[in-house]
C-alpha cells in the first residue's frame, strides 16, 4: 500500500505511469529526475503519509527503495 501510494507521488512529479516505477530505479539515473522534481516527490511524501523526514534521510533518497525506506522511517 505504502509503495502503490509512492508510485502515484512520483509519477504525478515526473509524468509517469505508476507502473514504470519500481524500487530499484534511480530518480536520477533511471527516473531523469532533477532535485526540484526529487524535493517535490520528498513533500509529497511527507503531506500524503504526514510524516516529517529527517534532513539526513533526504539527502540519502536516491532510488524508489530509499525514498520507501524513509516512509518507514519518518515520524
Amino acid at each position: 500500500m505504502e509503495f502503490e501510494k509512492l508510485q502515484m507521488i512520483i509519477g504525478e512529479v515526473l509524468s509517469l505511469k505508476p507502473e514504470e516505477i519500481q524500487p530499484d530505479l534511480s530518480f536520477v539515473d533511471d527516473l531523469g529526475a532533477d532535485s526540484l522534481e526529487i524535493f517535490q516527490i520528498v513533500m509529497g511524501i511527507e503531506e500524503e503519509f504526514d510524516i516529517d523526514i529527517d534532513d539526513e534521510v533526504i539527502k540519502k533518497i536516491d532510488t524508489v527503495e530509499s525514498a520507501l525506506k524513509a516512509i518507514g522511517e519518518g515520524s
